[in-house]
């Protein structure tokens, strides 16, 4: 199925979209910045729609069962880890939403775990970094990891870091803003005095609104499979192509079940994703990728190169934390150049 992608470093797709519905969009917006709206050196007025952290977070969420912590039944037997927690709170979380997966503070830090982990890598603390080994132990107990980059911070000198194999964003060319506007109103008392006994924010009274939405000439998802990354870990053929077909599948998933990014942001496909790198291959479609995917599980679970069983269960105790007054209900601000993992758009990433 992949042998055209045997010499090729990298396979890029393209996806044209429009809104569903109308022609306005409400891109993503960072915190004092707002949307990211910029030029090209032609002087072309571009948009980012969706970064490349809220896309990865969304292309993770494809395979997940719901919002997760679990697998999408179809693809049982892919590795992942599980963390059950007890204590101060009662759930279960895993390495398929944990920022940075693994390096999840309720995976990492047991100490059974911590330990296989570092022997099947070969890591040690101040010791040169086997590459292979710690992409063959990724793969052993979360190929996920491996599509979408692990940093793990919490493991020792905190020196393990795999950038994503599959990335993407989403551009808009040729934009103009749509400004509207609104009220929130109280129909109760406009000037905001009646209040609440025990509830006295400003949030009361009659509140004018500006809005500020786009339209596009055109909305491109782009789409980027690192090929040579994945062939650099020096991993098995079998675990090279299953990589490759999970990262597609995830591709296909995510453009067939529509983008709904936002209330006034839902997209929809316009014509057949395009290969632009190799132009040459042809992009299975998702029931055939799942195929691929399922048949690639059997694979490397006869190779041994997927953990048994395939989900790792660890217990995890869960404590509150005092706050310096001594509160236990209020948690210490994290430190700012504490490594927080994770994307600041979406689930994880």
């Amino acid at each position: 199925m992949f042998e055209l992608l045997q010499s090729a470093p990298r396979l890029l797709l393209e996806q044209d979209l429009q809104p569903i519905q109308g022609s306005r969009f409400q891109p993503t917006g960072f915190p004092d910045l707002g949307a990211a709206d910029f030029r090209r050196a032609d002087g072309q007025r571009m948009l980012l729609v969706e970064s490349a952290q809220s896309v990865a977070n969304r292309l993770e969420k494809t395979c997940l069962q719901g919002d997760g912590p679990h697998l999408d039944a179809k693809l049982d037997g892919i590795p992942y880890v599980v963390a059950k927690l007890s204590g101060a709170v009662e759930t279960e979380t895993s390495s398929l939403i944990e920022a940075h997966r693994i390096n999840s503070p309720w995976i990492i830090s047991d100490d059974v775990f911590r330990k296989k982990f570092k022997e099947k890598s070969g890591y040690a603390p101040g010791e040169p970094l086997a590459w292979d080994k710690i992409a063959a132990a990724l793969f052993h107990f979360d190929p996920n990891s491996l599509v979408h980059g692990v940093f793990m911070a919490n493991l020792d000198d905190g020196r393990v870091r795999l950038p994503r194999a599959l990335s993407g964003f989403i551009e808009a060319y040729d934009i103009v803003e749509a400004v509207s506007g609104g009220v929130k109103n109280n129909p109760l008392d406009p000037t905001g005095t009646i209040r609440a006994k025990n509830y006295d924010k400003d949030v009361y009274s009659n509140v004018p609104y500006a809005r500020v939405e786009y339209t596009a000439g055109r909305i491109v998802a782009y789409f980027n499979l690192d090929l040579a990354l994945i062939r650099g870990y020096g991993m098995a053929p079998a675990a090279e192509e299953f990589l490759i077909a999970l990262a597609l599948l995830k591709v296909r998933r995510l453009i067939s079940a529509g983008l709904r990014l936002r209330t006034a942001c839902d997209l929809a496909a316009t014509q057949e994703i395009r290969v632009t790198a190799p132009a040459e291959f042809p992009l299975p479609s998702e029931a055939n990728l799942l195929k691929a995917v399922q048949s690639g599980i059997k694979a490397c679970a006869t190779a041994n190169l997927f953990a048994s069983p395939a989900i790792t269960t660890i217990q995890a105790t869960a404590v509150k934390k005092a706050s310096p007054t001594g509160n236990p209900n209020v948690a210490k601000p994290a430190e700012a150049n504490q490594p927080q993992g994770g994307e600041t758009e979406g689930i994880t990433g």
